[in-house]
């Protein structure tokens, strides 16, 4: 019962990791049309890449054809979307030290060790884009499907290597549900770029406007002459002021005091002589 379970549990498992693999073509695709990687993140596949070549190589020591299979189309796919010498090399270089150097047992286990650090390594590369999604709001260069496939195969490779008793296969899947799920929360919460880029489009017309408005109240205060100088001109303005006389007074108008001549009062009228009456 429990290797037709196991079975079921692989083949379900080689199914969603070959949509992993699927899942970066139209972003290989949209890189080759525009003949520039924007801002596509090639950590993920570069580690993936190697992280592909580790489980080949496990799943050569282990005989388990479920990981031999898949793990051969992965290396074929990432290899098409980049070849990096530094990659191969170090693949290169684990797999000479492994089999020269470790015998056994030793190297099985040195092997799938390695191979879960990378895996993890996997999981966690999508992460590295995270603060360009929080600073833009947006998430236009993290790609779902790939976040999604990545989440259900954590899942499904965790039960595989739970049933299969090998840690090696189960225990970073652990992680990669969690850091699928950490992805999944960024789609939730910038999952609408229109509407994010509406609202710090708005904000910053809001601010616009506010400076345009600043500037023509400073240009019409710099052009109007009835309105006080700042506080440095008030001083000169004041000590250049003559004082004035019984015929002035002072007026304070504003922060100002302006000095405004006040007409004499009027005279009475001359009185008239007296005319005496005979």
């Amino acid at each position: 019962m429990v290797q037709p379970l196991v079975f079921a549990v692989g083949i379900i498992g080689n199914i969603l990791s070959f949509l992993v693999i699927l899942a970066p073509v139209p972003t290989f695709y949209r890189v080759y049309k525009k003949k520039s990687t924007e801002s596509f993140q090639s950590v993920p596949y570069a580690v993936a890449l190697l992280s592909a070549m580790l489980w080949l190589y496990y799943a050569l020591l282990t005989s388990d054809l479920l990981l031999l299979s898949i793990n051969s189309i992965g290396c074929l796919m990432f290899t098409v979307k980049l070849v990096c010498s530094m990659n191969l090399a170090l693949f290169g270089a684990m797999v000479a030290v492994l089999q020269l150097c470790v015998k056994g047992d030793r190297r099985v286990t040195l092997a799938g060790g390695i191979g879960a650090s990378f895996a993890l390594a996997v999981f966690v590369a999508p992460l590295t884009i995270i603060r360009q999604v929080i600073r833009t709001k947006s998430v236009e260069f993290m790609p779902f499907w790939l976040s999604f496939f990545l989440t259900l195969s954590a899942v499904v490779w965790f039960f595989y290597g739970l049933l299969m008793k090998d840690f090696f296969v189960a225990t970073p899947n652990v992680l990669g549900l969690l850091f699928g799920l950490a992805q999944m929360v960024l789609y939730v919460v910038y999952k609408n770029p229109k509407k994010n880029a509406a609202v710090s489009e708005a904000a910053a017309a809001g601010e616009a406007q506010q400076v345009e408005v600043k500037d023509q109240l400073q240009m019409q205060l710099q052009a109007s002459p009835a309105v006080a100088p700042l506080d440095a001109d008030l001083e000169a303005a004041a000590s250049a002021t003559p004082e004035p006389s019984a015929d002035h007074t002072d007026v304070v108008i504003g922060r100002r005091s302006v000095v405004v001549d006040i007409p004499p009062p009027p005279q009475p009228p001359p009185a008239l002589p007296a005319v005496e009456v005979a």
